[in-house]
């Protein structure tokens, strides 16, 4: 049976009682027929970007929706999912009252954020298998614990959280419940948007910056429920996507040949780094992963990363992450980047 999810209760009431920013493109918008702009104040002069960007990414909204097998009322599109999460915080959790729960090893922006905006932090770390303690994050929570934060596939770890520790989750906390889902194209599960109707609660957030190569131009999604996307459309500000992403992003999930090679090919990829990295000698462990990345234990993390950099290979160094000493996190690259990576390990002493 479905849980009701009252935003009346979580979200903050200034914001439930904000009168959203009305843009000259809210009052007004025209696709068809000419039309003389003289409501705006913008230069007149004609360019590719003289004029304003649609606020509600109508035509983006389309073809996002068609992705994602959503209702456009169900889309809010974010400069990055950083602004979309940022948006979160401000919505449901008032500053120096509230607090959030996160689950390290984590994606780092979460703490940043719940920082930036006054929201206290309760920590429940994952398991040795980088897994979701269920009994020990339901008993954390606490009267003022309004939203709990988790990426799956998770960050730096690769690996998707068990379907039914995040069932028990939803049906044992009330408040907002975050679901990153930066990674979620690199797997074969589906994406959790589509439990909307079971879970009202559920914030599912997505990118166009990882499977579809697009992170230049800094556009996030989050999938929900109408009445929380509106909340969080009434507090972004008015352009926040840029007319050149938006047309650039509506050209490039049209190619839909080019983006799922690549993903296809990702994949490949990152079993034959997995199976090439297993001979190497002080590589200690390499973590399961269902992302673009693997999540590799080593003798000494600080001198692999040094010995990388020697042969102009850059990787991350995630050691000062819980439970994550002496680990170095490896984007997937093209074949020839990988040959390189390989090579270079292989190359490496004990």
């Amino acid at each position: 049976m479905t849980k009701p999810f009252d935003i009346k209760k979580w979200a903050r009431a200034e914001m439930l009682a904000l009168k959203p920013y009305t843009s000259a493109r809210d009052t007004f918008t025209a696709t068809e027929g000419e039309w003389t702009f003289l409501d705006a104040n913008e230069n007149p002069y004609p360019s590719s970007v003289n004029r304003y960007p649609d606020p509600n990414q109508a035509a983006l909204k389309n073809v996002i929706a068609s992705l994602r097998g959503c209702e456009t009322n169900q889309l809010l599109i974010g400069n990055g999912s950083d602004e979309i999460l940022d948006l979160i915080f401000r919505a449901f959790c008032t500053p120096n009252k509230d607090e959030v729960l996160l689950m390290p090893p984590t994606y780092g922006m979460y703490a940043v954020l719940a920082n930036i905006n006054g929201v206290a932090i309760s920590e429940v770390p994952l398991n040795e298998d980088f897994q979701l303690n269920t009994a020990a994050i339901l008993k954390a929570v606490k009267p003022n614990t309004k939203a709990l934060f988790f990426c799956s596939p998770n960050n730096p770890s690769g690996n998707l959280f068990k379907e039914n520790d995040i069932k028990t989750l939803l049906g044992g906390f009330e408040g907002v419940v975050v679901i990153d889902e930066a990674y979620i194209d690199f797997t074969s599960v589906n994406s959790w948007s589509t439990t909307l109707n079971e879970y009202p609660q559920l914030i599912v957030t997505q990118t166009l910056s990882k499977a579809f190569g697009l992170a230049g131009l800094r556009l996030g999604i989050a999938i929900a429920r109408p009445e929380i996307i509106q909340l969080l459309h009434n507090i972004k500000p008015p352009y926040n996507i840029n007319t050149l992403s938006q047309q650039n992003a509506i050209e490039a999930l049209k190619d839909t040949k080019t983006y799922q090679t690549q993903i296809e090919s990702l994949i490949a990829e990152r079993k034959r780094l997995d199976d090439e990295l297993r001979s190497v000698a002080w590589i200690k462990q390499i973590f399961p992963s269902d992302a673009n990345f693997l999540l590799i234990r080593v003798d000494d993390a600080k001198k692999r990363y040094t010995d990388l950099l020697n042969q102009h290979i850059v990787v991350r160094d995630r050691s000062s992450q819980k439970n994550c000493e002496n680990t170095l996190r490896i984007s997937v690259g093209t074949p020839k980047e990988n040959d390189l990576l390989i090579a270079a390990c292989k190359s490496l002493q004990l």
